[in-house]
């Protein structure tokens, strides 16, 4: 049986391949143009994806065992080492250092998929090693749409992977939107079921993604893929499929309101 762990390490492989496809074919113009991330350049995300895996490698092999667990200065020294280059650099490095991240996860074994627990850096205790890869898938595949965005209006999250991400933000992440959401930019609480899924993005005094059987107020009609770009901030009108609409006591631009992305 395929572990939780090894669905979401495969899904990072291939996110890591179309990271790698795009890396090697983009210009240095596109580098330096503007990314799905509204401050950054395509090059400056690249460089967030490439520093984002030299420290989760980082955190990785400390949780393992395998070395000392890195010091309070450790990330600091590591975004200024990759600011500090060149955007040619800064895509070519971040394709890279992603390749290590995902070699060292698949030469997992199956029971290590269950076993291992993991604290990426930034959380009160370790987590399973399943959410530790989807905290990494999440932030793969979104800086990866941001970098495929800069040169196709139309780019979307893979099927696979939005799969993936809607089990972990119903699992695991389930704590995520509840640091990105501005839950007070709504006036009402509201649930927003996600047509033709199990899914509910439930705004009341905390917001949380979950298939518990919530009353329904409102739909999000769409793709999963955009209701999932929409709670990062990435759903923005140029960047909205057609016929993807809200229908009930909430709109869609009140729900960019409520998540403007980072």
């Amino acid at each position: 049986m395929t572990t939780f762990a090894a669905r979401t390490i495969a899904a990072l492989r291939a996110e890591h391949d179309s990271l790698a496809s795009v890396g090697s074919t983009i210009s240095p113009a596109q580098l330096k143009g503007p990314s799905g991330a509204s401050d950054w350049t395509v090059a400056q995300v690249f460089s967030h994806l490439g520093s984002g895996a030299e420290i989760t490698l980082a955190a990785f092999r400390a949780g393992t065992g395998e070395a000392e667990a890195p010091g309070p200065d450790f990330n600091q020294r590591v975004w200024d080492r990759w600011n500090a280059m060149s955007p040619e650099a800064q895509a070519a490095g971040a394709v890279e250092s992603n390749a290590a991240l995902v070699a060292a996860l698949e030469a997992l074994t199956p029971e290590q998929h269950e076993s291992l627990a993991i604290n990426p850096g930034f959380l009160p205790q370790p987590v399973p090693l399943a959410t530790f890869a989807g905290l990494r898938l999440s932030e793969v595949a979104h800086h990866g749409w941001d970098i495929r965005v800069g040169d196709d209006p139309a780019a979307a999250l893979s099927d696979g992977t939005a799969a993936l991400l809607a089990e972990h933000l119903s699992g695991g992440l389930s704590f995520f939107l509840s640091f990105i959401a501005k839950r007070e930019a709504i006036a009402e609480p509201a649930v927003i079921g996600i047509d033709g899924t199990p899914y509910r993005i439930v705004l009341d005094d905390r917001a949380h993604f979950t298939t518990d059987a919530a009353t329904v107020t409102a739909t999000f009609v769409g793709p999963l893929e955009s209701a999932l770009r929409l709670i990062v901030g990435r759903l923005a009108p140029a960047h909205t499929p057609a016929g993807v609409e809200v229908n009930g006591n909430v709109t869609l631009d009140g729900l960019r309101e409520v998540f403007p992305g980072f």
